[in-house]
């Protein structure tokens, strides 16, 4: 039986384990971690075998200090025992399927019980309410409906907080201004590339900040930075919220900004812990410094998932508007890390030096080929819409410099007119690297 935290009579009062003090906090959740370990050991057979692989069972569990005995759990294993055998309750339990996209791979198949569906909503719900929706607010949700977690997921949590949900998925982008135009909703959920491709709808058809009512963008699924947030800004007049999920842990609703703070997502650690690794050698890292984030998940009944690793690269930092810790901003995910020349580069880091020259948009693509031994990297950008305050070859040498000095590598840069880079309907494609299609 999971432990309780009592919740307030309004939706939108905070939830009580909000402002706890950090004491309590840990002591749920080394209560929940107990709970959690048992449950995944004595009801998920390949979890069970890792344990006994390791040498380790549920009874050396002691303190939470103690979950570094433990085995990390990885994206394969759901590839391994696709589709079900990752689940620790009967199919006859599971209320709802969801999966990854599964671009590389057997898509990683995730569970639900009733109860879980209810802390998914509870949890999205209280991100919104982090992120500063009220009473009488809309939502356009412009995530993907589907096996996909993010439309559906953010579509039940907006709904239990009480907010009306504008369910448009993605795609029809002309049909999402038109939406948006007319329906006036207050606050978007959605990715950032997707975004940007709104904001260059809206130029396109001459509308203005005046035509919408937007307040704020809950905007995540996909690495983005703070340059990236101050173009999404400026260009739509709103304030853009950092959003925080994957789907093998819950989906959407694992962390989220607070509004009042914008100093990076809150995670909620009542319902997930978090620790941070060194990508290469497994250690645990104190908070603070940068490695790769784990997550053990605290609640979850149909799918335990025991110190997964994300593959993103962040760091823990203190509470700020909640006792919970924080993630700073995502320097990139381990395996999208590409190795120019011997040096390690994130595309998050292509994209701050882009919306740093003011003549290009927020669009890009990176392809890499081998020439012989060499790597050339090739950088795609696009001008603004109308902008002629200076030659391309000069846009292009400018940003060439700026990537060869900040971020340490030699790029050839093509810039193309507003709309020639493909635009994603959801996750963009940054990165197309030709020496794996080789």
């Amino acid at each position: 039986m999971l432990l309780a935290v009592s919740k307030p009579g309004n939706a939108f009062d905070l939830d009580d384990i909000e402002t706890a003090t950090v004491d309590r906090l840990r002591d749920l959740q080394h209560a929940r971690m107990r709970h959690i370990i048992r449950h995944a050991y004595e009801n998920s057979p390949p979890y069970q075998r890792k344990c006994m692989a390791a040498g380790v069972h549920p009874d050396d569990f002691r303190n939470l200090d103690d979950l570094k005995k433990f085995p990390f759990s990885v994206k394969q294993d759901f590839r391994d025992h696709y589709p079900y055998g990752m689940f620790a309750v009967p199919l006859d339990r599971v209320a709802r399927i969801h999966a990854s996209s599964g671009t590389t791979g057997k898509p990683a198949v995730v569970g639900y019980t009733a109860n879980d569906l209810a802390t998914w909503s509870g949890l999205v719900a209280r991100s919104l309410r982090a992120a500063g929706a009220r009473a009488g607010d809309r939502v356009h949700n412009a995530y993907n409906y589907g096996l996909f977690t993010g439309g559906i997921g953010s579509h039940d949590g907006a709904q239990a907080l009480g907010v009306t949900v504008i369910p448009v998925s993605g795609g029809q982008t002309e049909r999402q201004v038109n939406l948006l135009v007319d329906l006036k909703p207050t606050i978007i959920m959605v990715t950032p590339s997707y975004l940007l491709n709104i904001a260059d709808e809206f130029d396109r058809q001459g509308r203005s900040h005046a035509d919408i009512a937007l307040r704020v963008a809950l905007v995540g699924a996909e690495p983005w930075t703070e340059a990236m947030r101050a173009e999404i800004n400026r260009r739509l007049n709103l304030q853009a919220v950092d959003y925080y999920g994957i789907s093998e842990i819950i989906g959407p609703g694992v962390a989220c900004e607070c509004i009042e703070t914008l100093d990076g997502p809150t995670l909620w650690e009542d319902h997930f812990y978090p620790e941070i690794i060194d990508p290469e050698t497994g250690e645990v890292l104190p908070d603070g410094q940068w490695g790769e984030l784990v997550i053990t998940t605290l609640t979850k009944e149909a799918l335990p998932v025991i110190r997964y690793r994300t593959r993103d690269i962040t760091r823990l930092l203190p509470g700020t508007a909640r006792p919970m810790r924080r993630l700073d901003r995502f320097a990139g995910r381990s395996d999208d890390m590409m190795i120019i020349r011997g040096v390690n580069v994130f595309p998050s880091q292509i994209e701050e030096q882009i919306l740093l020259v003011p003549q290009l948009g927020g669009h890009f693509q990176i392809e890499i080929h081998r020439e012989g031994a060499l790597d050339h990297v090739t950088i795609n950008v696009e001008l603004r819409a109308g902008d002629v305050s200076a030659p391309a070859a000069e846009v292009a040498r400018e940003l060439g410099k700026r990537i060869k000095t900040m971020v340490g590598i030699s790029a050839n840069v093509n810039v193309a007119p507003m709309g020639a880079i493909e635009r994603s309907q959801g996750k963009a494609v940054r990165v197309i690297d030709r020496r794996k299609l080789r």
